[in-house]
């Protein structure tokens, strides 16, 4: 049974979002949704000795788009690896991350919040050996209707198990999924174990780019679905 997840691309995600995409055959990046500002899609946190910090590429000021629209202000690429480098240069595994990391930091152009969130999330895919398909939602038809889009997107997929985050249980409809005979199981992101990280206690809920600057090639050994 092909297993499918749709969830709006973010920056540089958390662990869980990997983990997600570890989960399924298909994970689809449904930036087709409105773009929400002071959320996950431009920003992520990371660890410095001064507290959590966030990482934000600038996007201007009209949120009245979809995520897919969403256009960038130049220049951010230099000041994020800048900024990653002075906070994690003595992380365990640096040198090995930076090694591709930080040509990917210095060579992205894209002009699009899309283009650039897939591009690190496919290059994070690619070192933790995830062969998950990414695709985006616009490579489907899309329907009115807010579960009844994506139980159509998870058909067109070809998907009979949709994998849903925990927080849509406050919206989505469960019948519909029944109605066209797609098992719907909800991700549980409890359960994580702790690794060394460096400034203070620890946090789970900051970029995945933390677990990588400590553990290195190690890090699938404090994640659930990737081996």
């Amino acid at each position: 049974m092909k297993k499918v997840a749709i969830l709006q691309s973010n920056y540089i995600p958390w662990k869980g979002y990997f983990d997600m995409i570890a989960a399924v055959d298909e994970f689809i990046l449904y930036d087709d949704m409105q773009f929400t500002k002071n959320d996950w899609r431009n920003r992520n946190k990371i660890k410095t000795p001064q507290g959590l910090q966030w990482l934000t590429i600038p996007v201007g000021q009209d949120i009245n788009r979809r995520i897919r629209d969403v256009t960038l202000d130049p220049r951010w690429q230099s000041k994020h690896w800048k900024t990653l480098e002075a906070n994690y240069r003595r992380a365990s595994h640096f040198e090995e991350i930076a090694e591709w990391l930080k040509p990917l930091y210095l060579s992205v152009e894209y002009s699009h919040l899309s283009q650039v969130n897939r591009t690190f999330i496919e290059a994070i895919c690619s070192y933790l050996g995830i062969k998950t398909k990414i695709s985006n939602s616009w490579d489907y038809s899309l329907i009115d209707g807010k579960t009844e889009r994506v139980v159509d997107l998870c058909v067109q997929a070809g998907g009979g198990e949709y994998i849903s985050g925990p927080a849509a249980r406050d919206y989505i409809d469960e019948d519909l999924f029944n109605n066209k005979n797609i098992e719907l199981t909800w991700f549980d992101y409890k359960g994580y174990p702790e690794y060394s990280q460096l400034w203070g206690n620890f946090d789970h809920g900051v970029s995945i780019l933390d677990l990588l600057f400590n553990c290195g090639s190690n890090s699938a050994r404090y994640m659930r679905y990737v081996s």
